[in-house]
């Protein structure tokens, strides 16, 4: 048998690139609803060669041997990709299996059968609270049916991953790739979020009367966090046939015109298996960017448009003499995730509100308070969420600790007051801790929002400085790290005080 190829880095960068676009077009197009099934593992057999323990090895072997910053980094995000490759390349089989059982799955509701994903979506817009609740049950139990499922593909990626890497820990693995100790700042933000504590739970009964009514449950469950997120009662103020026209101008008037980018595709349709969840596929950066979105109607579509075009500008933003690496591989989501919050900060000033929808000044500030209500929730359900994820991965083995279930709902139910279903902890699993990306994300842009104001003034939401400013954090692409960005703007990494300020603590 022949040794197997083994590519020069240069090589190895533009066949990865290949791979890339081909893997992230098939996930775009099942995501989207285009198909009905995936077909990722056979991209993953075509390039196979690209995956090896060989070309690992003579990766690693010219890593070690660079001299300058940058290349060293390239070189080592160029080996994670490839070991990243291998463990694909082992489970692909089984996640495409995964992947399309649950798409073939139908919620019986009330003499139909929906399939899961349109089920999930409708949780957000059906507006009497008892329907909700009924659909919300049968959609958790039809998930549920795959927790074996998904644990066997969790146990089997940890396994591969854990021999590929050489780091056995996958707490340790991740912080490694990360580069910060996840215990720290989940400590900072567990901190942050108890600062928190007394104003969001004057927002959260004041809002859940009006969002949710007199018939809610004293702890709704989880099933209602897509209504809530919707504002749906506000929806008349919000609707879906001006979301986009909104955006758009809300973007141009801070300098940023995303029509004039044809290399940032929008799909806006709404499609039966099309995910009700709003995302970015950077395939081929800054030349190939998708972005996706659903729209339900009410204050969530506004500020979920707002949150991709900020990801999408990001990727279409990358200056094109980067290397491909830097303009589409990164160690983790945390940078690209400041762009998207504080692009979808936008929709959280008072004075938006006011200029878009005619609103009074009194008028305008309760609508911001009630959408600041809802990403305080959402903050505090992912601190919960990291502290559950710590638990579970430096526990993790065989069998999977008996008590996970319970403590997940445990904690992510006492952050947030709303009732998180024990069964509902593999569903709730993003892969590679994205929970911590999401939070120091959450903390960056509270910073950078901090900034502007002191910088730029009150008006940075609608002044094109704003826009040159992120420009040239864009044109860097994927290359600087979120704590490079804090030191940037004079902050430590950890500094929690403009995210707690900026809630009302």
């Amino acid at each position: 048998m022949s040794a197997p190829t083994v590519l020069n880095a240069a090589a190895f960068e533009e066949r990865l690139r290949q791979y890339r676009y081909e893997r992230m077009e098939e996930a775009r197009a099942v995501r989207v609803g285009e198909k009905e099934t995936s077909e990722g593992a056979a991209i993953v057999a075509k390039y196979a060669d690209l995956f090896t323990h060989a070309q690992r090895d003579a990766l690693m072997a010219v890593e070690r041997e660079a001299g300058d910053p940058d290349e060293l980094e390239r070189l080592y995000r160029l080996r994670k990709s490839c070991e990243g490759g291998l463990v694909s390349r082992e489970v692909a089989e089984l996640a495409d299996e995964v992947e399309n059982r649950i798409l073939a799955a139908r919620v019986p509701f009330r003499g139909e059968e929906i399939p899961l994903r349109t089920a999930q979506a409708k949780l957000a817009v059906l507006p009497d609270y008892r329907e909700r609740e009924e659909l919300g049950v049968a959609t958790q139990s039809v998930s549920a049916d795959f927790n074996d499922d998904r644990l066997e593909l969790i146990r089997r990626i940890e396994e591969i991953d854990a021999e590929v890497s050489g780091i056995g820990d996958p707490v340790e693995r991740n912080e490694e790739e990360k580069g910060i100790s996840l215990s720290d700042l989940s400590a900072a933000l567990q901190a942050a979020s108890d600062q928190l504590t007394g104003p969001f739970e004057e927002l959260r009964e004041r809002w859940f009367a009006r969002l949710l009514g007199p018939e809610r449950d004293a702890i709704p469950a989880s099933f209602h966090v897509g209504y809530v997120r919707r504002l749906s009662p506000l929806e008349s103020t919000y609707t879906k046939e001006r979301c986009v026209e909104v955006c758009l101008d809300t973007l141009q008037r801070i300098g940023l015109d995303l029509e004039a980018q044809p290399n940032i595709r929008l799909d806006l349709d709404d499609r039966p298996q099309k995910s009700p969840r709003a995302c970015v596929v950077p395939s081929d950066p800054p030349s190939v960017v998708h972005l996706i979105t659903r729209a339900q109607g009410g204050m969530h579509d506004y500020g979920a448009f707002l949150h991709e075009a900020g990801h999408a500008l990001h990727y279409a933003g990358s200056a094109d003499n980067l290397p491909f690496t830097f303009r589409a591989v990164s160690r983790d989501h945390a940078l690209t995730e400041i762009y998207s919050y504080i692009v979808e900060a936008l929709s959280r000033e008072p004075g938006w509100h006011e200029r878009y929808f005619g609103l009074t000044p009194e008028q305008a500030a309760e609508n911001a308070e009630a959408a600041q209500f809802v990403e305080t929730l959402l903050f505090r359900r992912y601190e919960a969420k990291l502290r559950f994820e710590l638990e579970f991965w430096s526990a993790f083995g065989e069998p999977v600790d008996e008590d996970a279930p319970a403590r997940y709902s445990e904690l992510l139910t006492a952050a947030s007051g709303v009732r998180y279903a024990p069964d509902n902890y593999l569903a709730d699993m993003d892969a590679g801790f994205y929970s911590a990306d999401y939070l120091r994300a959450w903390i960056r842009s509270s910073q950078l929002r901090e900034y502007l104001k002191r910088e730029i003034g009150d008006d940075w939401w609608c002044n094109t400085r704003t826009g040159d400013f992120l420009r040239g954090l864009w044109a860097e692409g994927t290359r600087p790290t979120s704590e490079e960005i804090a030191a940037r703007l004079g902050y430590d990494a950890l500094d929690t005080r403009p995210l707690v300020a900026a809630r009302g603590a």
